[in-house]
């Protein structure tokens, strides 16, 4: 580091103090010239509307603030607001004026009852006032000087429309986004700025609960502001600009609040009646000069110098120049543009592309062009889209943003691109006389071609595709540039992404003989397509495929359960019981269950009935049911209990790791001398009882589903079973018909059994006929036991 210079620091200091007496003397005559300014104003329009001379004009506006304790400033931004059109004849303006003026500082400052504090409050209000130039400068200033002293959080200054709708003049203390959405309202009812403007009275909006069912606030959430104020600001009669003071506690507007806040709208309407027409520039050569080449230009244009804040950030822009369409394409029809801050014009802007586009020119010295936008706007009493593209560039200090129109040629253009890009093809001529070709830029992309190399000449197009697919495009070319024959011929090349599949059209131009002279066409992506097809094809013979196998599977299934599952036509007769069984395999589905039933006489000549139900289908759900169906029968045999019995086949199946199935089972066993039912089941449904023409449901004893937990807990129950009792044992295909419940299943299969029936071997036949739909989902199997009556034995 190079050391400082003796003497150094102290010259330093000294400039550095020069300087900020320049800048405080720079800032005092600043102000002083603003406040001459309006002070100028008010004389002079007080000299216009009663005729006296610019000495008694500044001496009645002394008067004024003197009798109202208000500063001379204060009256001048009252004067001014509260300016009424020129009646006829000089007595009635000077009556008019005196008593608008009087009037409005009457409800502005509440003379009679605002306190010391307000009365000061005002007084700082109307100096920082001097330095506000647009409606967006003055909600920040309202907001600073509101903040502190009412807790505001935000001020939204509303102005009134043609329609009678609002559009938002300016705003503080809320982001853009909302800015944005709430920028213009339309004319509904439940708007409280509206209805502000409408009576010429302030609404005061200080119970949430109650203002949330009257009015649509502003907010999101609504709630942000828990109490609220809309004041309309009173000029010449009428009022046409509303501002909102938005407050995040709850709670009522004091009084003095009340008093403070008619007062800012009293100072406020002055300044607002100066935004009414675009601020005053020094006209000078250079100026006009300016304006004047701008208004000569083709396009939309303007000249933007930025505005900078007291840490050299840009917090917005003045237009200095710009030419007559910049205010259609801001949104501000009519409106004269140059002289005004860009924000005032379009304060949504900082929330488009256009914004970050000019910081970001200021920022790097390089010019930036946004993306293409439509625009309505009407040519010759026509509505109609036109596409725009904005660019920004540098200009020393000072930015040009221009609009670009897009003609007919570029769109076409554009589209031209836009359909060989979703298209995924391009276009591709060739000369025949002289030999000359073109491609568009996507045919390169596509063949995998650098652009630096050229277009290939026709005949040699054919050698781009792969050996087996040069000879049919050598021969489709051949005859196109020898007979006009057009040709649609797809081929493969091969890119370094691998395998494409390509697709070209083309067609000849013959000259007045009728020979060729140039070949024009269209090449064309064809590579997803292609997969998806081979896809399909091979999805299609997988599906075949699979088809073959479970038809073979089913085959298999339903032959190894005839095999172990034999059928009778006929009723048998087990230890003085009737027993009919039925097996109904499923009708939709390739696979066949599990379900199956055993009806055997023990050697004791008890009998042994069981129903069970295997999950899942085919092979293998028909070996673990011919692995229960067996091994239960040969535990009973034995004897093993039923509760013993299930509990085995339950380690059975947890032991089987090939297949991890699970069962559901009934095992029941009738003592033939003591009448006597014991039964006992695995997760299965419970058996109906028919008896002197009621059904009823066994109770079911403890069991859990076979093959689901280790150490299950089964218990047996038993019943007696008298002469004429029925007894029906079934699996969950009898009784389960989606969409309906099992329950409305087995309230069905009651009513079917305990309808009137026959007594003869084919009664099973008219139940499962009641009970089953056209078309089977499971299979079902039914054990239907009789114990005959008195009269049959």
């Amino acid at each position: 580091m190079t050391p400082a210079q003796p003497g150094a620091a102290p010259d330093l200091v000294e400039l550095t103090k020069i300087v900020a007496r320049q800048r405080a003397e720079l800032d005092r005559l600043r102000d002083r010239a603003a406040t001459s300014a309006v002070v100028e104003r008010a004389k002079g329009a007080v000299m216009a509307l009663t005729g006296c001379s610019a000495d008694a004009a500044g001496e009645q506006l002394l008067q004024r603030a003197k009798a109202a304790r208000r500063t001379l400033l204060e009256e001048c931004w009252i004067t001014l607001g509260g300016l009424a059109p020129t009646p006829s004849g000089p007595g009635a303006a000077s009556e008019s004026l005196g008593v608008e003026a009087t009037d409005s500082g009457a409800a502005a400052l509440e003379r009679s009852a605002a306190p010391d504090d307000v009365t000061a409050a005002l007084a700082r209000l109307g100096q920082a006032l001097v330095r506000v130039m647009t409606p967006q400068d003055l909600a920040r200033c309202l907001l600073e000087h509101l903040g502190p002293d009412m807790s505001a959080d935000a001020i939204l200054i509303y102005a009134r429309r043609p329609d009678g709708g609002l559009e938002m003049a300016g705003h503080a203390g809320i982001d853009d986004t909302l800015a944005t959405q709430w920028f213009q309202v339309p004319p509904l009812a439940g708007m409280a700025a509206l209805d502000a403007l409408r009576s010429g009275e302030p609404r005061w909006l200080e119970d949430f609960a109650s203002d949330v069912r009257r009015y649509v606030l502003i907010g999101d959430p609504p709630d942000r502001w828990r109490s609220r104020a809309w004041l309309p600001v009173l000029a010449a009669g009428s009022a046409e600009v509303c501002i909102g003071v938005l407050r995040g506690r709850a709670g009522v507007f004091t009084p003095r609040d009340r008093a403070h806040l008619r007062g800012v709208t009293g100072l406020c309407a002055g300044r607002l009646r100066a935004f009414d027409s675009p601020p005053e520039r020094d006209a000078d050569a250079a100026t006009d000069a300016v304006q004047a080449l701008f208004e000569a230009l083709p396009v939309a244009a303007m000249l933007l110098t930025p505005l900078r804040t007291a840490t050299g950030g840009t917090e917005d822009f003045r237009v200095e120049a710009a030419t007559a369409q910049v205010g259609d394409l801001l949104g501000r029809t009519g409106e004269e543009p140059a002289g005004r801050r860009l924000l005032e014009l379009r304060p949504a802007l900082t929330a488009e592309p256009l914004w970050q586009g000019c910081l970001q020119v200021l920022a790097t010295g390089k010019a930036y062009e946004g993306e293409p936008f439509a625009h309505e706007e009407v040519v010759a009493g026509v509505a109609e889209l036109s596409v725009y593209k904005a660019r920004v560039a540098p200009l020393g200090d000072a930015l040009v943003v221009s609009w670009i129109r897009h003609g007919s040629s570029d769109r076409q253009e554009q589209r031209l691109a836009d359909l060989q890009r979703l298209g995924n093809l391009g276009w591709a001529n060739w000369n025949l006389a002289t030999h000359e070709a073109s491609w568009s830029s996507q045919v390169f992309s596509l063949v995998g071609r650098d652009p630096a190399h050229g277009p290939v000449p026709l005949p040699e197009v054919p050698e781009l595709a792969l050996p087996e697919d040069t000879p049919a495009l050598t021969r489709a070319v051949d005859e196109l540039v020898h007979d006009g024959r057009p040709f649609d011929v797809p081929f493969r090349i091969r890119t370094s992404g691998g395998i494409r599949h390509l697709r070209l059209v083309a067609e000849a131009v013959a000259d007045r003989h009728g020979m060729p002279v140039e070949v024009h066409g269209f090449v064309q992506d064809m590579t997803a397509r292609r997969r998806a097809e081979l896809a399909l094809v091979e999805s299609e013979r997988a599906i075949l495929t699979q088809h073959d196998v479970l038809q073979a599977e089913r085959t298999l299934a339903t032959r190894l359960q005839h095999a172990l599952l034999p059928m009778s036509n006929r009723p048998v007769h087990l230890a003085g019981l009737r027993v009919e069984v039925a097996y109904l395999p499923a009708q939709s589905g390739v696979h066949v269950g599990g379900d199956w039933f055993s009806a055997i006489e023990l050697p004791d000549g008890d009998a042994l009935l069981v129903v069970g139900d295997v999950a899942g289908h085919g092979v293998d759900a028909v070996a673990t049911m011919a692995q229960l169906r067996f091994t239960a029968k040969g535990m009973v045999i034995t004897g093993s209990s039923l509760t013993g019995a299930l509990a085995r086949l339950n380690t059975l199946l947890l032991h089987s790791r090939d297949s991890h199935a699970t069962a559901t089972m009934v095992l029941a066993r009738y003592e033939r001398r003591r009448r006597r039912l014991v039964w006992a089941q695995a997760g299965h449904p419970p058996p109906l009882l028919l008896r002197d023409g009621e059904a009823r449901y066994l109770g079911r004893p403890r069991g859990m589903l076979l093959g689901a937990a280790a150490s299950p807990v089964y218990q047996e129950a038993e019943c007696r079973l008298d002469p004429g009792d029925r007894l029906i044992l079934y699996t969950d295909g009898l009784v389960e018909h989606p969409p309906d419940s099992i329950d409305r299943g087995l309230e069905h299969l009651a009513e079917a059994v305990a309808a009137p029936h026959g007594d003869g071997p084919g009664s099973l036949g008219p139940l499962l006929a009641r009970m089953l739909p056209d078309e089977r989902r499971d299979d079902v199997c039914v054990v239907d036991v009789r114990v005959p009556g008195v009269q049959d034995r």
